[in-house]
């Protein structure tokens, strides 16, 4: 059963994976040097996939060492728009997101099969 529905490959995920950018945005010194040095990446999941199921699926597809996955859920939010039929309304579906940690030396081509 797939729990991965799609990676993230947007302009603020690539930001939180770029290393360089967050050292010169946040001005990071000392021990918090250490936390910039992990890679993360972001995938959309089902919103029943729990962390365990996550993590082995993104081990099995792209053979990578996870160390630590975080969740956060997306309500579907309303919305509603004019045309000539009159007022259409409707509902963005709700999703879950995960960020994925993976072992220092580890990396995701998400290009590769193109």
């Amino acid at each position: 059963m797939a729990f991965i529905i799609k990676p993230l490959v947007t302009e603020k995920m690539t930001k939180i994976t770029d290393k360089s950018s967050i050292e010169k945005t946040y001005r990071v010194k000392g021990e918090d040097r250490k936390k910039v040095a992990e890679i993360k990446y972001g995938f959309i999941v089902r919103p029943d996939a729990s962390k365990l199921q996550i993590k082995k699926e993104i081990e099995g597809l792209y053979n990578v060492t996870v160390i630590d996955v975080n969740t956060a859920r997306y309500a579907g939010k309303r919305s509603s728009r004019y045309t000539r039929a009159g007022l259409v309304k409707g509902q963005k579906s709700a999703f879950k997101k995960a960020i994925v940690t993976l072992k220092e030396g580890d990396t995701i081509d998400f290009y590769s099969n193109i």
